[in-house]
């Protein structure tokens, strides 16, 4: 078995969510859970398949981000995986959407930071082990730092 850390590609301004799935309709409903859930958002939608022709199925309202997509599931190589790219939105207006279509198995992460997804690969194929999702801690928040973070959640409309 060999490890291998790939690296993700996400645009500007946008959002990557990585998942587990595992039936050839999951592109098209994650396509519909994005497009009602949050009917703005632009997105690309990848999903492996693991069986039969081993395609890259692709889905989406946004050429860069559906090519995008395939190329991320391209690089990992792992079947029964889906890539997210979204722009104009945020995971959390569709994740848990996302996490309650009947084929999504997990998710390994929505994020819109520099993210490297841990495969292992064998004789048979490859599999998602895990992510490194942006940096390592720092150093644990001071009370200036949780004041700074309410005041954001507030600008940004995510908390009263």
């Amino acid at each position: 078995m060999e490890l291998k850390s790939i690296p993700l590609s996400i645009p500007e301004g946008g959002n990557l969510i990585l998942g587990q799935t595992h039936f050839i309709k999951t592109a098209e409903d994650i396509y519909e859970i994005i497009a009602t859930s949050c009917p703005h958002a632009r997105f690309g939608v990848a999903f492996c398949e693991a069986s039969g022709p081993c395609l890259i199925r692709v889905e989406g309202n946004d050429d860069a981000l559906k090519n995008l997509a395939a190329e991320n599931a391209l690089s990992l190589g792992a079947g029964h995986i889906f890539v997210i790219l979204l722009k104009e939105a945020f995971p959390i207006q569709v994740l848990n959407a996302v996490k309650s279509c009947p084929e999504v198995c997990g998710v390994y992460c929505a994020t819109a930071n520099p993210v490297n997804a841990i495969v292992a690969e064998t004789e048979q194929g490859r599999g998602i082990l895990g992510v490194i999702d942006g940096a390592s801690p720092k150093g644990v928040e001071t009370e200036k730092d949780a004041q700074n973070r309410k005041e954001f959640l507030r600008r940004i409309g995510y908390k009263r």
